[in-house]
């Protein structure tokens, strides 16, 4: 479910009165940030909070919003942020073009109060939806690497440990052991990535595992 108290929302636009009207029809429902110029916006955009979405206009004095979105597209910090235009500008070709150059969304001016809230809070739950799936793919990464880090290093005391074993008994065949360790190994883990050995591997590397506590 969409927390929409939780989400914050920075409209830009170089009129007052426009300013106005969006703040009062968002604030019931959301936090509302406003920039009265494009260079302004930038600045809030890259500062704590976060906006979840822009809404920004397109004909401004000095920077117009077309320049502004490709300088929030071009900073990591704000790259991701979705951004809707709302503009006078109502023509088909100003659509299309506001939506070419990676705009989620395109209303125009007069707005209507419904249309505007169902095209914010769309674009909040699908923001909402990617950042879930981006941080559900981060903890995945983290712990393969995890993985993969604890099965080298069983697969490393488990070689040390039986080339020291034997060793014992036979120093060259000691020695031999080690000097193979670097061929196993990388073996070992090309075949672990293979989807028909993996499993086998990975219980191998579980068995190795108990015979060293069992020793120790």
């Amino acid at each position: 479910m969409l927390d929409t108290k939780s989400k914050t929302i920075l409209v830009v636009d170089d009129s007052p009165e426009n300013l106005t009207v969006i703040s009062e029809l968002l604030q019931p429902q959301y936090r509302v940030r406003v920039a009265t110029s494009g260079q302004r916006a930038l600045q809030m955009a890259a500062n704590q909070p976060y906006p979840d979405l822009i809404l920004l206009d397109v004909m401004m004095p000095g920077m117009d919003g077309y320049q502004v979105f490709e300088h929030l597209r071009a900073d990591p910090i704000t790259r991701t942020i979705p951004v809707i235009f709302v503009t006078a500008m109502d023509s088909m070709e100003s659509e299309l073009h506001g939506l070419d150059v990676g705009a989620v969304d395109y209303i125009t001016k007069p707005i209507l109060p419904p249309i505007v809230l169902a095209r914010i809070r769309t674009q909040l739950e699908l923001k909402q939806a990617r950042d879930w799936l981006r941080d559900e793919n981060t903890y995945l990464e983290m712990e393969i690497a995890k993985r993969m880090s604890e099965n080298e290093l069983i697969q490393k005391v488990s070689i040390r440990a039986l080339a020291h074993l034997a060793e014992i008994r036979d120093p060259e065949t000691g020695n031999h052991i080690l000097r193979t360790q670097g061929y196993v190994q990388h073996l070992a883990l090309a075949l672990q990535s293979h989807p028909r050995f993996f499993c086998d591997i990975d219980r191998s590397l579980h068995r190795i595992a108990d015979a060293l506590r069992a020793l120790t």
